[in-house]
This record gives structure tokens, sequence and C-alpha cells, in this order.
């Protein structure tokens, strides 16, 4: 699945990704669904149990203008 279905089908949710394929700055370009949350801590909890090898956590929503994020 492409990254933009990605954002239309799970809007507002914290997604976890297999990568299929990235782009040259290690953007998503297209993967699968494994879990999606609107919980991000349930996000971490089946990273931890599902380990998958190349994988990537997405939120699909609008981050707040006051909101710090940290990688």
């Amino acid at each position: 699945m492409k990254k933009e279905e990605m954002i239309r089908k799970y809007e507002d949710e914290w997604i976890l990704i297999e990568c299929k394929e990235v782009d040259e700055n290690f953007e998503v370009v297209e993967g699968e669904v494994l879990y999606y949350s609107k919980d991000k801590n349930e996000i971490y909890e089946k990273l931890l149990e599902l380990r998958p090898k190349n994988c990537a956590i997405e939120y699909t929503g609008k981050v707040p203008e006051d909101l710090a994020v940290m990688l």
C-alpha cells in the first residue's frame, strides 16, 4: 500500500508499517500496515511483540504547532 493510501485509510491514527520501499530520505513510499491505533503506546507494544525488521511508525494526523518532536 502506498503511503498516501495509508494516510487516507488510517486518518488520525498511529500506524506501524513494514517498509517495502523508502525514498532517498528514508521516508516510507510503500509498505504493509501491521497495526494501527489512536494510542501510540499500543503501537510500541505491538512493535515489541512483532519485532519487524524494516519498519516505521507514523502518525497520520496533523501535529499541533506547539508540539516539539524529537527523533
